[in-house]
């Protein structure tokens, strides 16, 4: 297909892919004449995984590239390409770590199978979860690391299917790009979806009408 088309087929401007062609985050087309190249499916999957990683996942241009280069990288499992992905979406922001919720993340992290000498600012995921206990030390919620293991027993039912979601992708691209979009599309419908969990267990143990 010539670039209009890929444009096309992939929702991306054409002066956005030449963009992204021009930084390498697309392999570049094979010439069929001077000026103009043909691209293939592989390219229409990861100009959807830069996509989702820059209009979804709201990565810059720099990461994105760090990221397509774990992903690229042969001799790794899916496994750690989705992990390096999962940390290049994972952003703590600039927020002072209380001492004593890292301490509250790393113990919790060592009694659910870290490894050993596992560190919580290695990891921007576990950063962030240390930043979410600090602002709760810092409003006068100091205990709220005590529904950290409930909240890890409800979400390993939901890491399976979001999984599941992604399982029946054959192309790598497209197993990452639904990972990306299933994260953090799936970060809000989880957020919808626990707000109505709160309206019926509020329900059935105060009820309606109660003062």
């Amino acid at each position: 297909m010539r670039v209009g088309e890929l444009s096309k087929r992939s929702g991306v401007p054409v002066p956005t892919i030449k963009y992204y062609l021009r930084e390498g985050l697309l392999p570049a087309g094979v010439l069929t004449s001077p000026n103009q190249a043909h691209y293939d499916d592989e390219h229409l999957r990861r100009l959807r995984l830069v996509r989702a990683l820059v209009d979804v996942g709201g990565l810059s241009i720099a990461t994105v590239r760090e990221v397509l280069a774990a992903v690229d990288t042969r001799d790794e499992s899916m496994h750690t390409k989705l992990g390096a992905v999962q940390e290049a979406i994972s952003q703590p922001g600039q927020v002072e770590l209380d001492p004593l919720a890292v301490k509250d993340v790393q113990a919790f992290c060592d009694r659910n199978g870290a490894p050993e000498g596992f560190d919580v600012g290695s990891s921007s995921v576990t950063q962030m979860l240390a930043a979410a206990l600090s602002a709760a030390r810092s409003v006068g919620h100091h205990h709220f690391q005590e529904v950290l293991d409930p909240y890890l027993e409800g979400m390993r039912i939901i890491a399976k299917a979001d999984l599941d979601y992604i399982a029946h992708r054959g192309a790598r691209d497209d197993v990452i790009e639904a990972m990306v979009v299933g994260t953090l599309i799936g970060d809000a419908v989880l957020k919808a979806v626990r707000r109505l969990a709160h309206a019926q267990a509020s329900r059935d143990a105060i009820g309606e009408g109660t003062a």
